[in-house]
């Protein structure tokens, strides 16, 4: 799909990612087409699964959820099912908002982010040292966020 996107579409998509409230007829006023275009367009990018879905971004410091840690663990033993057993559980926990497999000393790095020290504590040792997979976890608490987007870089996009 992505040799299928043109300039037009790599607008609509910068648009819908600053802000995916906006409605058909603006996206479509900004880049230059009417709204039936548009929306076949925003359609076509949501079936072939490159608009992947729409989401509410939260100011987390309003909410009091500014405790942010990256976590490097090291599993006991690395194996296959042991790598499953942690994937499968760390996604069922809601303070991991990211989970990456890496490569070097450690095998997974995690962005974490509960209210404040005490209970990112409660939470690391009740949930994250408490499985019998983890052999070290290395807590690094994240002082003040320089950048924190969730858009991709379209301008690395080649239109077709």
């Amino acid at each position: 799909m992505s040799n299928e996107i043109d300039e037009i579409d790599i607008k609509i998509l910068r648009l819908l990612q600053g802000d995916a409230s906006l409605s058909v007829a603006d996206v479509a006023v900004k880049v230059g087409l009417s709204s039936s275009p548009c929306w076949r367009r925003i359609k076509r990018l949501e079936e072939a699964g490159i608009i992947a879905c729409q989401v509410t971004v939260l100011d987390r410091d309003l909410l009091g959820l500014n405790f942010e840690v990256f976590v490097s663990v090291k599993l006991e033993r690395p194996t296959r099912s042991n790598l499953a057993k942690f994937e499968a559980a760390v996604k069922e926990l809601p303070e991991v908002l990211a989970c990456a497999t890496v490569t070097g000393a450690v095998d997974y790095v995690l962005k974490i982010v509960t209210t404040d020290m005490h209970t990112y504590d409660d939470f690391l040792r009740d949930e994250i040292l408490s499985m019998d997979l983890v052999q070290t976890a290395v807590s690094r608490i994240i002082i003040r966020s320089v950048k924190d987007t969730t858009s991709l870089p379209l301008h690395l996009i080649t239109p077709q």
